[in-house]
């Protein structure tokens, strides 16, 4: 069902070394940065712009009391968007990106980097010599090192800021699915006020159709479906700012007071419960914030800064405040209040504008979720799933076939299966906040261990954050059996998958390394077994960067004989944005030189791509190759730690440090029967690797059957025997990460306790 990701047809190589750097505002010209400006209107801010359609009917679904509780109404949405859009999100989290890419795994690779927190301990001390790991050192007794020191003595920190990071991740999913259903259906719900005889039924339907139409578009792209979808926001937002600014003339302007904090006071001393759970539809008007970062993928971050301060937030603010205009002359028409506040004249234009617009609004939230899913992937928390790339410009910009579809059955299914707008507004607000406490959280952390922030900037933002959102966090509580509890299922569901996949990830590697063998045990099979080797190469994938993988001996013993050139290849994903291709590959040599067994380690960051087999498999070669030339100008022929890469000087590649289980006291080539000859020299050596290529090469990999002991605890069982085996089950092999031709496959069977 699933796949791995592949590109789309046409060549991207070429654009895609040329714009590796995308993310970074210092190479864009000013006119593209405003073109990039205008185009995130259409990804990014359709959310938040189409907020005005239903937040004051959520806000008082049975309508508004008195004035005052409009005016201080809309004095919390206007501090609401100041605070949160514009200062917490636009002015702080934006500047957290890591080289332009956002999200809440974006903020957990900056941790990784700065801290060792990672779960899998996958790293080697070459990687951090990248150019794009970047990191800051730390002052020794610094509170940031020692909050450092802390969190990397103790499992049980690392494991919940993972659990804190898979909670936001799949409450971004679950909004993902909400944004759709109550944006369409608010807009589409408008045709009831001017036709009485339509039902609520017809309404659903439509909105139905619309949002089946709108996942169908997703396989063109967010930089097509940007341009398409641009000038609709664009002219939407002017349109609810002009209406804006109508109301506020002609109904009552005395709404402006609202900008005075002191009806923020006066509206919550009553100390009312609906005043208190009101605030549940209040909050309302800040979604669509949290895509700001998850969407960074998509844009730089300068354009989308010009964007909303430019733009969207002034357009906003005229878009409530003439909506309470509106209604301080009409306190019963808050059902309907954005369809209301219309002039007669323009009601069915800006009808349709509306609907287009909230079609536009889903955009933000899907193309988050393709980016956060990828992101999720490539830090080993979500099965391998199919990724497409649908721009040969943009990196980012990504389509993900199985989660679209699977996005658009639960869309469909929540809009058909609620009953009110209300029900759905509840569900929308718990997830939005879920998502906006676990950035608020992980920022803190990220104050202190990346940007080393005084303690004192850092309880600022953490005080100022939370005194905005846990109030509407309270708030919304209070509405679990009223929708609340959707978005917390829907988001179980995905933390339960993505958690069981990490975890299940985590043993297979934790039972390779206790199960891997030395180099010495399998040169030593080779007189009681007959090994020979035979014409050709062997590609043995592997987990580990270190030592020789349990299939490896379980291979040979089984069936003696290996072939002329063995290579390990480990594939393994950095807590980076991106490997430059230039430092992609590593290799060393395992053993004397006449056993031609090399490892190579091939890295990547989340954001890059998948090359085609022939691509990898060339890329692999071409460094194998230089190695070898490297190697001929010096000697040595141990399995150290430090490999070459392209960069690499020959001194460098033969730097032995720590031993990866290989005494070479005991091993003799002798031991192993070889068909070839042994070569002195780098070009001997070269010539024997091209005729052993020209043989013909193998993939072998690991068939692994994860399975629990007997003794292991319930939970584990479920885990591991029923869950994890179903998602590898749904999901493909490891083979087709790469594309390896069934024909020169081969996969080794084994079973893991674990």
């Amino acid at each position: 069902m699933w796949a791995l990701d592949q590109n789309l047809d046409e060549p991207i190589e070429e654009d895609a070394v040329r714009i590796r750097d995308i993310s970074r505002e210092k190479k864009f010209s000013a006119l593209l940065l405003l073109r990039l400006a205008y185009q995130s209107l259409g990804v990014v801010y359709g959310d938040l712009g189409t907020s005005p359609l239903y937040v004051f009917y959520n806000t008082f679904p049975h309508g508004a009391k008195d004035k005052e509780d409009v005016i201080g109404a809309l004095s919390l949405i206007i501090y609401s968007l100041t605070l949160v859009p514009l200062t917490k999100y636009i002015l702080i989290v934006l500047r957290a990106n890591d080289n332009g890419q956002g999200g809440t795994f974006a903020l957990y690779s900056l941790l990784c980097r700065h801290a060792n927190i990672k779960i899998i301990p996958n790293l080697h001390r070459t990687d951090e010599e990248l150019t794009t790991y970047s990191r800051s050192t730390f002052v020794e007794k610094s509170f940031a090192a020692k909050i450092k020191r802390w969190i990397e003595a103790h499992e049980f920190a690392k494991y919940m800021i993972l659990i804190l990071v898979l909670i936001g991740t799949s409450m971004m999913i679950g909004d993902g699915i909400l944004t759709p259903t109550i944006s369409v259906l608010s807009a589409v719900g408008g045709i009831k006020l001017n036709i009485a005889d339509v039902d609520n039924k017809v309404v659903v339907l439509v909105s139905v159709a619309i949002i089946v139409g709108l996942f169908s578009l997703q396989h063109y792209g967010t930089d097509r479906v940007g341009w398409i979808f641009a000038p609709i926001v664009l002219i939407w937002l002017l349109l609810i700012g002009g209406i804006g600014i109508y109301n506020i003339l002609n109904s009552d302007s005395s709404v402006l007071k609202a900008f005075s904090p002191i009806y923020i006071y006066r509206y919550l001393r009553r100390g009312r419960r609906e005043d208190w759970t009101s605030l549940g539809g209040i909050m309302l008007s800040i979604t669509g914030t949290e895509a700001l970062f998850a969407d960074l993928a998509h844009f730089p971050v300068l354009s989308v800064q010009i964007a909303f301060t430019v733009l969207v937030f002034p357009c906003l603010l005229l878009a409530y405040s003439g909506q309470a205009a509106y209604l301080l002359n009409n306190l019963d028409h808050t059902q309907n209040a954005f369809y209301q506040s219309i002039p007669d004249k323009i009601y069915w234009p800006v009808f349709v504008v509306a609907t287009a617009a909230a079609i536009v609004a889903s955009q933000a939230t899907i193309s988050a979720t393709s980016s956060i899913i990828k992101q999720a992937r490539a830090h080993g928390c979500f099965p391998r799933v199919k990724i497409l790339y649908t721009s040969k410009k943009f990196l980012g910009q990504i389509y993900i076939p199985d989660i679209n579809w699977i996005l658009m059955v639960l869309c469909i299914t929540v809009t058909a299966g609620f009953e009110n707008l209300s029900q759905i507004g509840n569900a929308y607000g718990t997830a939005v906040l879920f998502v906006m406490l676990v950035t608020t959280f992980l920022m803190i952390l990220i104050m202190l261990l990346v940007w080393h922030c005084h303690w004192i900037f850092v309880i600022i933002f953490g005080a100022s954050s939370l005194l905005v959102e846990l109030p509407y966090f309270s708030a919304v509580l209070f509405k679990v059996d009223q929708g609340s509890w959707v978005p917390l299922a829907i988001a179980g569901a995905f933390f339960i998958v993505m958690y069981v996949w990490h975890y299940g990830k985590l043993k297979r590697y934790e039972f390779e390394m206790h199960s891997k063998v030395s180099m010495a045990w399998v040169v030593g099979l080779g007189p009681s077994l007959g090994l020979v080797r035979v014409p050709g190469i062997g590609l043995v994938y592997t987990q580990l960067s270190r030592g020789v993988p349990h299939i490896f001996s379980h291979f040979i013993t089984n069936l003696p004989a290996i072939h002329s050139v063995v290579i390990f290849v480990c594939v393994k994903y950095l807590p980076v944005y991106t490997v430059p291709e230039e430092e992609r590959f590593l290799v060393k040599r395992i053993g004397p030189k006449n056993l031609h067994m090399f490892r190579c380690v091939a890295r990547y960051g989340y954001k890059d791509l998948h090359r085609r087999d022939d691509d990898f498999e060339n890329k692999l070669f071409d460094s194998l190759f230089l190695f070898v030339k490297l190697d001929s100008l010096t000697e040595g022929c141990s399995d150290s730690e430090n490999y070459s890469s392209y960069e690499q000087t020959p001194v460098e590649s033969n730097e032995n440090t720590l031993s990866t289980n290989v005494d070479l006291s005991v091993v003799t080539v002798d031991s192993i029967a070889s068909s070839q000859p042994s070569e002195g020299g780098g070009g001997d050596e070269l010539e024997f690797l091209n005729k052993c290529r020209d043989a013909g090469v193998v993939h072998i990999l690991g068939n692994t059957v994860v399975r629990t002991r007997s003794d292991s605890t319930l939970f584990k069982k479920i885990a591991i025997n029923f869950i994890y085996a179903f998602l590898r089950k749904i999901c493909r092999e490891n083979s087709v990460l790469f594309n390896i031709p069934h024909e020169s496959l081969l996969n080794v069977g084994q079973i893991c306790y674990v």
